[in-house]
């Protein structure tokens, strides 16, 4: 988390890649909050390819789902990685 709170202080145009892949949730969690405070004071931005929820779940923040053609926006719970996870955790 250390290379992620000192590299976004520098103003800039950040592309994410799936950045969570080796991160536990609750790192997700922190860079969560690491782009929360980024992003909120206008030093960077940031376009994220991600299927994690939690980063998913990032306020104020524009979504595109590419799973139907053409792309377009939706919203955090029509997202197909939100509906998954809820399914799991109310059905499991």
């Amino acid at each position: 988390m250390a290379f992620f709170r000192s590299r976004y202080r520098l103003k800039g145009l950040y592309f994410l890649d799936e950045p969570e892949t080796t991160l536990s949730p609750r790192t997700q969690i922190e860079l969560l909050e690491i782009l929360r405070e980024s992003g909120g004071g206008g030093q960077a931005q940031f376009i994220i390819a991600t299927h994690s929820p939690i980063l998913l779940a990032l306020e104020n923040v524009a979504i595109f789902s590419f799973d139907q053609s053409p792309a377009g926006p939706v919203t955090y719970k029509e997202t197909a990685r939100y509906q998954i996870y809820k399914d799991f955790l109310m059905e499991r």
